[in-house]
């Protein structure tokens, strides 16, 4: 079993963050927020230019949810039978894929839902109060809204399922409502083109939405000028060890020297570290989004809807929308699926036909979703004494991100973490490690 004794630390240090990425950039913010000098290094030419760069645009706090759920084999067999499946596995399965979707599928059971869904629901009300704090610490504009979501139902069935997910949510004090197809409609009122098929919905009072692109950017110029220097262009070759630590990481443009190091580079975390005998289970889960100019605002949503059957999320960026969703276990193929397009455009007929301007220059991006097979990220300290992980956060990314760079600072600042850290390091996968280390 690996062993674990925080760094403690209570004196500004020099901090490298691997990954400029959403999670990288927060986690950058706090840091500088804490007294250190930190350093970013990307190999993009700017800030979240890859998984972060066109997500859902949903603070999904209170849809907080692992993929992984007792119904999720079933759902699977349904949907290959129907021949339109938000999850897609290229039938050439690699090793990889093999490992991700069997620990998966051991996760598909009550006991670890509710336990995986605890945790992520943890990080996502904490990161909520973190992003409050940065909007209080200086103005930022991120076309945010502050409407709620609200997660579609299209059979009666459906809703009789979710007491457990209810009296979960109950736990983290996280508002929620139970609607009728009038209710909906009420909330969100261009669903009257879906109100003959709805069957209902929950409405999460407390959710955000938001340009997790321009959110990304506006913390990059406060970090600007918090004295953060962020190295762009920069190719990471390798981490070098001396004894029980990080001696440097060595990348294109020469060698970078820290006290304390982070891995935040999503779901290119797994090959750094397993250079250096650390095996994190984070697969990259291929997502898409389409986004789209709004043709009616009467006939647009006014915040995001969640369309879990389907599993596709609509969010108004803007004068824009918003389409994202499926999961295609693909490995690193970076190939544009024109079936996943239509599947995208199809599912946003269904609900809003008349809210977006049709066009063929549609903006179609997929990017690289570091999941866990337990939905839960990774924040943390490593057998590493100075090397810690901010990584694993699936399709929460957005929503997770300011509490996850929050807990990191403190973690290496030497600060008591305003929440339980129970089973989101890198312990909970101690059997995979390679590395055994002690500093009691």
């Amino acid at each position: 079993m690996v062993k674990f004794a925080l760094y403690d630390q209570n004196y500004s240090m020099k901090v490298v963050v691997l990954g400029a990425g959403i999670i990288g950039t927060t986690s950058a913010y706090f840091l500088a927020k804490n007294g250190h000098e930190v350093t970013v290094i990307d190999r993009q030419d700017s800030v979240s230019m890859e998984t972060s760069h066109a997500n859902a645009g949903c603070l999904s706090y209170g849809f907080t949810s692992p993929w992984a759920s007792p119904g999720l084999p079933l759902n699977a067999l349904k949907w290959a039978l129907t021949g339109r499946s938000p999850l897609i596995i290229n039938p050439k399965l690699s090793s990889e894929t093999i490992k991700f979707l069997f620990r998966m599928y051991k996760n598909c059971n009550s006991l670890s839902y509710e336990i995986n869904k605890s945790r992520m629901l943890r990080i996502a009300s904490y990161s909520q109060k973190a992003l409050l704090e940065i909007e209080n610490d200086f103005e930022i504009n991120y076309e945010q809204r502050k409407q709620g979501s609200l997660q579609l139902f299209w059979d009666t069935k459906e809703i009789d399922k979710i007491a457990k997910d209810i009296s979960i949510l109950e736990k983290f004090n996280i508002q929620s409502k139970i609607l009728d197809p009038k209710e909906c409609i009420k909330v969100e009122p261009a669903l009257k083109y879906a109100k003959n098929k709805l069957a209902g919905g929950i409405h999460f009072k407390n959710d955000f939405t938001g340009n997790c692109y321009l959110f990304s950017t506006e913390i990059y110029k406060k970090c600007l000028e918090m004295g953060v220097h962020f190295e762009f262009n920069t190719v990471i070759d390798s981490v070098k060890l001396n004894n029980n630590e990080i001696f440097s990481v060595l990348t294109n443009k020469g060698q970078f020297k820290a006290d304390t190091y982070v891995v935040s580079l999503g779901s290119y975390s797994k090959k750094i570290l397993s250079n250096i005998g650390i095996e994190i289970p984070v697969y990259p889960v291929k997502g898409y989004s389409i986004t789209m100019p709004v043709l009616s605002d009467k006939d647009a949503p006014q915040s995001t809807i969640m369309d879990e059957k389907n599993k596709i999320a609509i969010t108004r960026l803007g004068d824009k929308i918003r389409v994202a969703g499926m999961a295609h276990l693909t490995d690193f193929n970076k190939h544009l699926r024109e079936k996943s397009r239509e599947s995208l455009v199809t599912g946003l007929d269904l609900i809003f036909p008349k809210g977006y301007k049709s066009s063929n220059n549609v903006n179609f991006w997929t990017g690289f979703r570091p999941s866990t097979p337990d939905g839960t990220p990774i924040i943390g300290n490593t057998p590493y004494k100075n090397l810690y992980l901010n990584t694993g956060h699936g399709t929460l990314g957005w929503t997770m991100s300011a509490g996850s760079g929050k807990l990191l600072s403190n973690l290496i600042s030497g600060i008591d973490p305003e929440i339980s850290t129970e089973g989101i390091d890198m312990s909970r996968y101690s059997f995979s490690n390679k590395t055994e280390f002690n500093y009691g």
